[in-house]
């Protein structure tokens, strides 16, 4: 999407609100940031519903299937429906569904546990840092950057914000190559939604794993975030805002460096802090 496109209109709903300032009080129409529900399904068995913006179902279903583990690729996908069918004609709009190539071996009771935890915050720090990296295993990445690499990231990110800039409601997950060129940007309610789209985006486009490339996020690093990102090996991850401590913790293990507080050509650098030089 390119600056000058217009949002996408399943992005955003109207709604009435009373604006206040210095004047007085008046009614007006204003646009808010669409949230509904998506169930990702895997043959017939539901894995998980998660509160999205609509559109880039399909490319946030993949992204999903692959960060939290369920494949490594498109070649371990028979099909990938978005729409699909289901008893309620009204809920096709809102599921996605999955069928796995033969002989691909998953846990979908594990995965939903696992889940549970991870939306509820683990059962302690090191526990869930163990299962991010058993799941996948620290980076193997040469990837270096120079500190004014990131300099210039957040700007040509926020001019293709589109929905944002109509709502104010939105976050934004974006995926630079190694020499600083703008791939893709998505935007969602959720950032590990935003974070799925971009991921999807890279499988469609067969570039994951995506060594030497970085992603950058809006709002905070999390630690659901960075499993996310080593998932798709991507060795750094940049955002305007601060990371969390299980994320610091997850990063320093995995190999992945954090730019953190990326304001004015400043940051802080967390995690792997090698990876960052000059």
């Amino acid at each position: 999407m390119s600056p000058s496109e217009p949002p996408d209109s399943e992005a955003f709903h109207f709604v009435r609100r009373i604006r206040i300032d210095a004047s007085g009080s008046r009614p007006e129409e204003a646009a808010v940031a669409c949230e509904e529900p998506l169930e990702i399904q895997v043959g017939a068995t539901s894995l998980a519903v998660v509160m999205r913006t609509p559109g880039r179902d399909r490319e946030l279903a993949l992204g999903f299937l692959l960060t939290e583990g369920i494949i490594s690729g498109p070649e371990q996908l028979i099909s990938l429906h978005a729409h699909a069918r289901t008893a309620d004609p009204e809920a096709e709009d809102h599921v996605v569904r999955a069928v796995l190539a033969p002989g691909v071996a998953h846990d979908l009771d594990a995965l939903r546990r696992n889940l549970y935890a991870s939306s509820s915050c683990g059962i302690c720090g090191k526990a869930t840092i163990e299962s991010a990296l058993a799941h996948a295993p620290p980076l193997d990445d040469p990837a270096r950057f120079e500190a004014a690499f990131f300099a210039g990231l957040p700007d040509p990110v926020r001019a293709r914000q589109a929905v944002f800039q109509r709502t104010g409601g939105l976050h934004a997950a974006a995926l630079f190559d190694p020499v600083g060129e703008l791939l893709v940007v998505r935007e969602d309610v959720g950032r590990h939604n935003a974070l799925d789209k971009v991921v999807g985006w890279a499988v469609e486009q067969r570039l994951v794993p995506l060594a030497g490339h970085v992603l950058l996020v809006s709002g905070r690093i999390s630690y659901e975030l960075v499993q996310k990102a080593l998932a798709a090996r991507v060795p750094v991850v940049a955002a305007i805002s601060a990371p969390t401590s299980l994320a610091v913790a997850l990063a320093e293990k995995s190999g992945i460096a954090l730019v953190a507080f990326l304001r004015g050509g400043r940051f802080g650098l967390y995690g792997d802090r090698g990876r960052v030089v000059g």
